[in-house]
């Protein structure tokens, strides 16, 4: 048996119930992983509240988990690798994170090596596969490059200006609240920008031609201003939909699109995390040529606080829960 937080329904935060579980069975083809702590994500918010139409109840939800494996029966990885497990249908179509022991596909698995906390470990996998994705897939931002995070606070906005730091980049981020300005300033934001919804004015004043590039983390309700903060050529991805509103009413391009400024999106799955990149980003963070944008750690018990801070955006960064 395990612990596990399970959802029978759509619902608040209380709807989610930590209860015994049979520890799931592992398959050739699966990874059975000892979870030792998972980030939270706005994607899990959403299936909470029974937003969007992937994914059944009853269901473990959690999209992400970092541990060590205790079996693979394809020997796709030996007992005892420190491993992150994301995607692959976690927490939607099969069992996620939020639990003692997740059992996943081979292939939603990362493997690395470190000694940072679990604490620091668990915040990692799907914000650095975001981060990193949005940036090169999506943006392929290059040195010099500069580069707009609209939602900047988020914990995905404060890993995209770290990388954007480490990659040479010039970043400018936005928040609504002016006091969380100097946590911008720590993840390596040059320009903070408070947004008040038109921000594309504010930014051609540090940047008169428009950014090479932004990332799109609040959604469609500030999209269109997003854009036109952007330069002929510049490239804006759709990432991150913290706004809740997903489409564009009555879309029409030719008006919405400023001339030459292309828009693309971002979403990814395990194989878009190289371990190199999780396995550099973890040694940049333990010596110190990286920050690691952790806005809380709870106790698995305190699911329900954690879901309730994530909802009402009381913390900066990543929300991370440790199961012991």
């Amino acid at each position: 048996m395990m612990r596990a937080i399970v959802l029978d329904g759509p619902g608040g935060p209380d709807a989610l119930q930590i209860r015994d579980v049979p520890r799931p069975p592992v398959e050739p083809g699966q990874v059975l992983v000892r979870v030792e702590a998972f980030g939270l994500n706005r994607s899990e918010l959403h299936f909470r509240q029974g937003l969007g139409s992937f994914g059944s109840f009853p269901r473990v939800p959690g999209i992400e988990a970092t541990g060590v494996v205790v079996d693979a029966p394809g020997g796709e990885f030996a007992p005892g690798t420190q491993v992150g497990a994301l995607m692959g249908g976690m927490g939607r179509t099969i069992d996620g994170g939020y639990a003692e022991y997740v059992a996943v596909p081979a292939t939603s698995v990362v493997a690395f090596t470190s000694d940072l906390a679990w604490a620091v470990l668990g915040a990692v996998p799907e914000m650095l596969q975001t981060a990193h994705g949005s940036l090169t897939t999506g943006v392929d931002a290059q040195p010099g490059d500069t580069l707009l995070i609209r939602g900047g606070t988020s914990s995905i906005g404060l890993a995209l200006a770290v990388l954007g730091k480490q990659r040479g980049l010039t970043v400018l981020s936005t928040t609504r609240n002016p006091g969380r300005a100097a946590v911008l300033e720590a993840a390596g934001v040059e320009h903070v920008i408070i947004d008040d919804g038109d921000i594309a004015a504010k930014v051609r004043q540090i940047v008169p031609g428009g950014v090479s590039g932004a990332v799109e983390l609040v959604g469609t309700p500030t999209l269109r201003d997003t854009l036109r903060a952007t330069a002929v050529h510049g490239t804006v991805c759709f990432t991150g939909m913290l706004s809740n509103q997903w489409t564009v009413p009555d879309f029409y391009p030719i008006d919405f699109l400023p001339n030459g400024v292309r828009l693309t999106a971002y979403s990814g799955e395990a194989s878009d995390l190289p371990a190199e990149v999780l396995q550099h980003f973890l040694d940049a963070v333990a010596s110190g040529a990286a920050t690691l944008p952790i806005g809380r750690v709870y106790a698995f018990d305190d699911i329900v606080q954690a879901h309730t801070d994530m909802e009402n955006g009381a913390v900066a960064g990543k929300l991370v829960v440790t199961t012991r």
